[in-house]
């Protein structure tokens, strides 16, 4: 009729309305799908695993020892059979003493958490009220509001397993479920420096009977590792690189003086 506004049809409403709701669905749909990627790829590498520094630095002690010492002896004027002795015996030696050390400092180190952690476990068993009030004070610390930081470490000390994770975590700064294995550490020492330790040993098995093949595959070596830690560090391939290199060749060419001098005066 004349006069009378006309209204939208209810269909072009419904199909409106139902546009608006498929775009918050898809928006929905589409944020789900973002954190569900965000979630699968921000994962970091294991830090805490008692792996990396015994094989690092069982490679580069391995390399820079045996390295060492055969300069040091060969700086004596002895003849290659002598040369090719100390060095696997230098590896044998180093290989079995690195994994002992290893496994008994990081031994020693979970029987101390381990104990702490039985300390926390009793204080959690005597005095809960004292505990929930201390993390829940914790929280305060961080900026959470009073109310909810009492909630939520009343919430958390429900659980006694739990209630002693966090404790850890927060005061003593270890992951209970994550503590180093002895036996990671010294498998790991004790192949890496075996292997670094071969090095220098090599070119004498295959047959070289003057020292420098065995010094420049030794440096290469160095080099080599240094680089392959800077994959797991902040550091740039080639600064790690030659810092690993100046350091081996420094000490090679210092007991290498020192081994020529001893064999000098005896």
């Amino acid at each position: 009729m004349a006069g009378v506004p006309s209204r939208p049809s209810s269909r072009i409403s419904r199909i409106s309305g139902n546009s608006r709701e498929g775009d918050s669905v898809s928006v929905m749909d589409n944020e789900a799908s973002l954190h569900g990627a965000h979630r699968d790829n921000h994962t970091h590498r294991d830090v805490n695993g008692g792996w990396l520094r015994p094989a690092v630095f069982g490679a580069m002690d391995g390399l820079v020892s045996n390295l060492s010492l055969m300069t040091g002896v060969a700086g004596g004027s002895v003849d290659r059979q002598t040369l090719v002795i100390t060095g696997l015996a230098g590896l044998a030696a180093g290989a079995f003493s690195m994994a002992a050390g290893e496994y008994t400092s990081v031994a020693s180190q979970r029987e101390l958490v381990q104990a702490e952690l039985e300390v926390e476990r009793r204080e959690l068993r005597k005095y809960p009220k004292d505990e929930m009030a201390e993390l829940a004070e914790l929280y305060e610390s961080r900026g959470v509001e009073p109310e909810l930081a009492r909630q939520v470490a009343e919430q958390l000390s429900k659980d006694p397993e739990l209630a002693l994770e966090i404790h850890a975590r927060e005061e003593l700064g270890i992951d209970p479920d994550d503590l180093p294995s002895p036996m990671v550490a010294a498998v790991s020492s004790f192949g890496s420096f075996a292997l670094g330790a071969l090095l220098p040993v090599l070119p004498y098995l295959l047959g070289a009977t003057v020292l420098w093949p065995a010094v420049l595959l030794a440096l290469a070596g160095l080099f080599a590792c240094g680089a392959l830690v800077a994959r797991v560090t902040a550091r740039s391939w080639w600064f790690s690189g030659l810092r690993q290199l100046l350091l081996g060749g420094t000490a090679a060419a210092l007991t290498y003086g020192l081994g020529a001098l001893f064999g000098a005066a005896v």
